[in-house]
């Protein structure tokens, strides 16, 4: 027993020595100075990494542009989205039932506010249509603020929520908008033909979507809202839009709809890019 006990204080002592050894004034088998030594280089080898870092950004930095992007890779053919924003691209809804809709007009008169006829003599310009609205954007006048066209929000029609403040959900006959996102400096079409959009129900619904009516006429993107120079550079530019009203759906069903947009100089989306210049959204309207 005895032999055990002085086992045990030989190595409590061992450990105590090994922390910190009086004799040797080590801690944790290292003197002061190894200690110093040791931080020294963690010091100098982190302080490097981050003089790298910080190097890296700074060269990065340097060649990016406020106002344009250095490289881009978006895909030839921009993509679309919707009005109002429905639950995973769903728009449903009871016609009788003012709660099931009240969100979607809600979200479309914040949308629209900026469109408004007043606001927009105010900040844009009243532009030849048909023909694209080129600035100048190179030597002393590059990046200067850009100007941008109208786009007035009785241009929409029957779907401005002016003729109609509840967009045609309270008939069943629901409008829906649709926008081209932005890609600097894209030009969307030629020889004055401004891309359009039209919209169809996928094949297994296509005795269900009934009759259609654009707004603008024939749902265009008219050129005079292009090239976009950028949002920093175009403060006030409004995107175009286009909406579309659905006359006579089938009531109590899904419709799968599918709106695409047409250029002569867009391609279109392929299998591979399957939302390039394309939408796709189930409508449900329910009359019970």
């Amino acid at each position: 027993m005895s032999g055990t006990r002085e086992e045990d204080r030989k190595g409590s002592s061992e450990w105590r020595d090994y922390f910190w050894n009086p004799r040797t004034h080590e801690l944790l088998g290292r003197t002061a100075s190894s200690w110093g030594l040791i931080l020294l280089f963690y010091l100098v080898f982190y302080l490097f990494l981050a003089g790298m870092f910080v190097l890296t950004m700074y060269i990065m930095l340097l060649t990016l542009d406020d106002y344009k992007p250095t490289w881009q890779d978006r895909l030839a053919t921009p993509g679309m989205m919707i009005r109002p924003k429905g639950d995973q691209l769903e728009i449903s809804f009871t016609v009788s039932e003012t709660e099931s809709w009240d969100g979607f007009i809600n979200n479309l008169n914040s949308f629209l506010a900026p469109y408004d006829d007043s606001y927009q003599v105010q900040t844009n310009d009243n532009c030849s249509p048909d023909q694209y609205f080129i600035q100048e954007d190179s030597g002393e006048v590059r990046n200067n603020p850009k100007r941008s066209c109208q786009f007035n929000r009785t241009m929409l029609e029957e779907c401005s929520g002016i003729l109609d403040r509840f967009y045609g959900y309270s008939r069943g006959q629901p409008c829906i908008l649709i926008k081209l996102n932005r890609v600097i400096g894209m030009l969307p079409g030629k020889d004055a033909q401004s891309p359009y959009v039209t919209c169809g129900a996928k094949r297994e619904d296509g005795d269900k979507i009934g009759p259609l009516a654009y707004y603008p006429p024939n749902g265009t993107f008219n050129l005079m809202y292009y090239p976009y120079y950028g949002k920093k550079a175009q403060v006030n530019y409004t995107q175009p839009l286009v909406a579309v009203k659905f006359l006579n759906a089938s009531l109590n069903t899904d419709i799968n709809v599918e709106c695409k947009i047409n250029s002569n100089t867009l391609v279109e989306g392929s299998e591979r890019d399957k939302f390039a210049g394309r939408v796709s959204f189930k409508l449900r309207i329910n009359n019970k």
